[in-house]
């Protein structure tokens, strides 16, 4: 019976333990100066990652037709991926861009 409470009495330390690491964890951002007030957290006026630059549709329409692709247009834009429709060597086909910057190719069928 002594074994069953000095286990449940260990998990309780090891658990209370745990507990007060993670709260100074959750409280590091702090408070900042900001334009003369002050702010919990991160600049509200960027993002962490700094601003997302996406693929323009003019971009993608170049690179397609820079591929061969004739009538190029946009057929679809989705936070992920641009999609670009038109005419090439052996018919119809589409070209798919990633929507970051500088519009890499993810696929051309």
């Amino acid at each position: 019976m002594k074994s069953i409470f000095a286990k449940a009495g260990i998990a309780a330390l090891i658990a209370l333990g745990g507990l007060s690491a993670t709260i100074p964890a959750a409280s590091a951002a702090g408070w900042e100066r900001n334009n003369g007030g002050y702010q919990m957290g991160h600049d509200s006026r960027r993002d962490w990652d700094g601003p997302r630059r996406a693929c323009s549709p003019v971009q993608a329409v170049q690179k397609a037709r820079w591929h061969g692709m004739n009538r190029a247009h946009i057929s679809d834009i989705s936070p992920r991926r641009v999609v670009v429709e038109g005419r090439g060597r052996y018919g119809w086909g589409r070209v798919v861009f990633a929507n970051v910057s500088g519009c890499p190719l993810i696929r051309a069928h």
